[in-house]
């Protein structure tokens, strides 16, 4: 079936209880930073709703309040998502890094600042490693098509509905690939960040059997968690919202994703890349990028050619791409 252990998984996570603290402190932070903005947002509209001459107004002006609220803390959560990227992300992957290697690593808050530490001397700055990851997603979309399209040319009457439905099921297992990748850069710290991470694309890729087979088991069992945090989650965020003014009912269904989506940031993600590492390092083990598959991947993805020219543009570029040579 799966080639990860869930029980190692569960260890790893357990073993980095800091960071998961540290998750749920941001990200539920975040939570209440939209309920607070969606509630203060509806109480004014409300307000000021009286104002108008409408019997509606009141009720209106509330719900377009809560939209205005909801709205203000989506942009700040986009603002900030590079520092989320660095400190939080980053950081723990660092940490499950250097466990699933055997390496120790310190307990308690000790543990944070270690893995700061570690981000900062591969990465130096924040903006490095979001270029960085930036350029990483943009290539994902090359590798669902590489993996996903060579369906598309099976001569099975009647599989364009399957091959949609494959590419659309390869699409969302992709969904940790840069952080798979993030952690294949802090794994072998060589210089520089831009030239490893493109190996580590290639070697995602060159590997996709293998990694897409245990992506998809992956996103089925988090869908399926996730859909049950879902449903756990609309009671306390109706009952939020039963107190707010106006008839926000509609809304709880969105407080209740936004509650799913802190839960599935603190517990359930660490879960799944923890198991996407075990599976990609023992997968790539004693391998080198093939050429051929950077090559496809330079040609179906603008983003991997503006990665692989970063990367050829730090100390004279790679020589592997086009030798062969072990990286």
């Amino acid at each position: 079936m799966w080639d990860f252990e869930i029980g190692r998984s569960v260890s790893i996570m357990m073993r980095t209880w800091p960071f998961i603290v540290f998750r749920m402190i941001v990200y539920f932070g975040i939570t209440l930073a939209y309920i607070m903005a969606t509630g203060t947002g509806a109480s004014v509209g409300y307000g000021v709703g009286h104002i108008s001459t409408d019997p509606d107004g009141p009720l209106s002006f509330a719900l377009w309040g809560g939209v205005v609220g909801f709205g203000v803390v989506s942009i700040a959560v986009y603002w900030i998502r590079e520092y989320i990227l660095y400190v939080v992300k980053a950081g723990h992957i660092a940490v499950m890094v250097h466990l699933i290697d055997g390496r120790d690593i310190p307990g308690g808050q000790d543990q944070i600042a270690y893995a700061r530490d570690v981000v900062t001397q591969r990465f130096a700055e924040a903006n490095i490693l979001f270029v960085v990851d930036r350029l990483v997603k943009g290539a994902i979309h090359a590798i669902t098509g590489l993996l996903g399209g060579i369906a598309a040319f099976l001569p099975i009457p009647g599989l364009s509905g399957l091959v949609s439905f494959i590419n659309t099921v390869i699409r969302l297992s992709l969904t940790y690939v840069d952080e798979i990748i993030l952690g294949y850069n802090i794994r072998i710290n060589s210089a520089p960040p831009f030239e490893t991470a493109r190996q580590g694309v290639v070697l995602y890729t060159q590997n996709g059997k293998v990694m897409v087979k245990n992506a998809v088991w992956l996103a089925v069992i988090m869908w399926g968690m996730s859909f049950i945090i879902f449903l756990m989650m609309l009671a306390p965020a109706g009952a939020i919202l039963f107190l707010m003014p106006g008839q926000l009912a509609g809304w709880a269904f969105v407080l209740a994703i936004v509650f799913a989506w802190a839960f599935k940031a603190a517990f359930i993600e660490p879960f799944a890349i923890a198991c996407l590492m075990q599976v990609y390092f023992k997968t790539i083990a004693g391998q080198v990028p093939d050429p051929a598959w950077d090559a496809r991947l330079a040609e179906a993805s603008s983003k991997f050619r503006e990665l692989k020219d970063k990367a050829l543009a730090s100390f004279g570029g790679s020589r592997w791409a086009t030798a062969g040579a072990t990286p």
